[in-house]
This record gives C-alpha cells, structure tokens and sequence, in this order.
C-alpha cells in the first residue's frame, strides 16, 4: 500500500499562539491532504485540504468569507487536489472513498468535487451536526455549505466498522479496510468527532495525528498552547491526554505525522520535476 501526503495550502500563525513559550515570529503552516493507494479500496483520499471552493465558492456563506479574509490561505496551486490526482492519471470520479478526519474548512472544502465518493467519517458527529443550528455549527468550527447535498447518503459510518483492540504501545479504533492496514484512531481535543489514522505496514507504524496539534514540538516538548488557543477547541481539556497517548506511540517506536507542521517528511509529496 503506498502513501502520501500533499500540501493544499500555507497559513500564517505567531509561533506563541500555536507553541506554548514560542516567539511573536510568524510560522507558515501546512495544510496537508492524503492520498492512499489501497491493493482493494483503491486510491482513497484522507480529507481535501484547502481548496478554492472555500475562497471563492457561490455556496460560501458571510461568516466563511470571513473565516477565509482571517486566515489568509495562499493554496499551493502545484499540490491543489485535482493536480495532484492528475500526476497520478487519476481524475475526480476515480476517488471512490474519502476518510473524512473531521468537518473543519480546511479538511472538508473539497468534498463536493468528487461525485462518487462515500465518506468515512464520524456519524456520531455527522449526528450532532444536523442536530445543531447554524449558528451553533459555527461556533464549532463548521460551516455546513461545504457538505455535499447527498453528504449523508453517501457516508459510511464510522461506528459500523470493525474495532481493533491496543498492542505493543500502538492505540486501538475502527478497522476501515478490514485488512488491519488503516486503523481510525479516536483523538479528542481539537474537534468533534476527529480521529487520526493508524498505519500498520511501514516497518516504523505511522500515526497520521491530524490536528491533535499544529506543531510536533508542542506534542513532543509538552508545550501544548494554552488561551486563546484553547478557545478554538472543542474539548480543551481532552488535549493533553490525547498528547500523551502519542507521546508514549512516539516512545513505542512509532512515527507521528501532523496535518499543519510545516516541516517536510518522508511521506511528502515530491515536487514535479520542471
């Protein structure tokens, strides 16, 4: 099973808000996306990253203009989603299968480019989704005109899937392929329902954190941020626990990947040759 990683967009913090002790000096942040390249699932994307569909799409609402005008994505045009699939001989209709990690913008704007994708994702916070007004979903970070219209005709529940139990330092969660390859990994903290992916193959075990944190120093050094950070969190006091169950995967032996760390691994999409 081969796998790697792109960066969808760059996106400027103060080092101070995202790392505990950290400098006023701005750090640019990835926004990575995943592409799998499963023997039977086939190629399977792990969220969209950025996207201009959240920039400048006709569905976007006024609060998403605003999110957008406060962040200040620059989208990496060379590894926007669709290029990418491109490199690879793959179009939009290839993609049977997203792994949704969480419903935040910068994982879910793309979604409505792929019309034969079934969504793997967290039904319990789908649930709570539908169950909130607008005006709640927003304050939990969700702006529901990036859903695809048929969103919940083509989800594929999160909890209908096989649980695997912890072993040798490595967490337990749902079995996605029902070969033990990819396990969803339950990683409370940063948004409801967001889980990581757990990577069995490579002689290293890779666990895909997501946004557990922005920075792998904050998980590694202990420095998670505090206020105003914590303002963004769904569930601030779930942060540290979360950290400290992929401190002691990084002291098992295994590797932790983060969606925003700007600094390059091996599971990142090269550039192409000019």
């Amino acid at each position: 099973m081969k796998l790697l990683f792109a960066n969808s967009a760059w996106v400027s913090a103060a080092e101070r808000l995202i790392l505990r002790g950290g400098s006023w000096q701005s750090v640019r942040l990835r926004v990575r996306y995943g592409l799998i390249f499963h023997p039977t699932a086939g190629p399977v994307l792990i969220d969209t990253g950025y996207t201009q569909e959240a920039l400048s799409g006709a569905r976007r609402s006024r609060m998403l203009r605003l999110y957008g005008a406060l962040l200040k994505p620059e989208l990496n045009a060379a590894e926007q989603v669709l290029p990418v699939l491109r490199r690879f001989g793959l179009s939009p209709d290839d993609i049977r299968t997203i792994i949704v990690t969480h419903f935040h913008a910068d994982h879910i704007s793309g979604l409505s480019l792929f019309r034969n994708a079934r969504f793997i994702a967290s039904d319990a916070a789908w649930a709570r989704v539908k169950a909130r007004s607008p005006r709640q979903n927003l304050r939990h970070g969700v702006f529901t005109e990036l859903f695809p219209p048929d969103f919940e005709t083509r989800l594929e529940a999160l909890s209908a899937k096989r649980q695997v139990e912890a072993r040798e330092g490595a967490p337990g969660g749902a079995d996605l392929f029902g070969d033990g390859s990819v396990i969803a990994v339950d990683l409370p903290g940063h948004a409801d329902g967001q889980f990581g992916l757990l990577f069995t193959g490579p002689a290293r075990p890779l666990l895909y954190a997501v946004d557990a944190q922005w920075l792998l120093a904050a998980l590694t050094e202990s420095r998670s941020p505090g206020f105003p950070a914590t303002l963004i969190a769904e569930d601030a006091v779930a942060i540290e626990p979360t950290s400290a169950m992929l401190r002691r995967f990084l002291a098992s032996g295994g590797e932790v990947m983060l969606c925003h760390d700007p600094a390059p691994t091996s599971y990142d999409l090269a550039p192409e040759a000019a």
